[in-house]
């Protein structure tokens, strides 16, 4: 009986000093200093006789420790961020808008590297799916042969795919690469809906290898339709304001990965 009494006696002096313990666990977050740990090392010496307290203290002491603020490197990249998302949006000049008379509803949603223009056409559905303007210098191909080359090799370029189809039949699909001054028909196909996957279609000849004359009564059909380098040459800047916008919303989200 003697015995028992001693060590509940013993268990109970040691409790407020472990209750203390814990109640340090908030300076211990932000200061870690050598207090703390002199602490823990005196309790473990007291409580040598009694092991049921040491690995409690010592799970308390590694989960504290993971309880560490942010780096200080996560601090500097959202600076850097900062920064950037500032000069993004100082030298961004919103450009006026879908000029009058502009024949197709425009899509721009955000987060997309495509927009979609669509019109109806005298029963025919037109379909055109835009994509990222781009500058092609021709350094990539410097020991390729110059006979290869055009003068496009430096011109800004805006690929787009037009698909035209009428209810319940076959549709045209364009491949078309605009430049400032010229719209190139890259491709044509018949996609016939009736067609499953797993046919493979006659896709046709290259385009360029077309009569000529045949060539050239299909730029006036898309002309007509509304692909014509007054529509495309406000697409190629609608698309160099998008990337931009897009840039800066793509910083944002960055940040906010980063705060997180």
């Amino acid at each position: 009986m003697a015995i028992n009494t001693l060590i509940r006696r013993s268990a109970s002096s040691l409790s407020p000093l472990a209750a203390r313990l814990l109640v340090g666990q908030r300076s211990f977050n932000h200061h870690c200093g050598g207090a703390l740990v002199a602490a823990v090392t005196h309790t473990r010496n007291i409580v040598s006789n009694n092991s049921f307290l040491a690995p409690s203290v010592s799970r308390y002491c590694f989960s504290a420790s993971l309880a560490v603020t942010r780096p200080s490197s996560d601090e500097s990249l959202l600076r850097v961020i900062d920064a950037e998302i500032k000069c993004s949006e100082e030298s961004f000049e919103e450009s006026e808008g879908v000029p009058e008379g502009f024949p197709f509803e425009l899509d721009d949603t955000l987060g997309q590297q495509t927009i979609s223009l669509t019109r109806e056409y005298q029963g025919e559905s037109i379909h055109v799916e835009v994509e990222p303007s781009s500058l092609v210098t021709g350094n990539e191909d410097d020991d390729s042969d110059e006979d290869g080359k055009s003068d496009k090799d430096d011109q800004a370029s805006l690929p787009m795919v037009v698909k035209v189809s009428k209810e319940g039949g076959p549709s045209l699909e364009f491949g078309v690469t605009a430049y400032p001054d010229e719209i190139v028909i890259e491709s044509l196909s018949v996609k016939d809906p009736e067609m499953s996957e797993d046919q493979l279609p006659y896709e046709g000849p290259r385009f360029d290898e077309l009569d000529e004359n045949l060539q050239k009564a299909f730029h006036k059909y898309l002309e007509i339709r509304g692909i014509k380098p007054g529509i495309t040459n406000f697409l190629h800047e609608y698309m160099v304001n998008k990337d931009h916008r897009e840039y800066t919303n793509w910083l944002k989200n960055l940040k906010k990965f980063v705060e997180a």
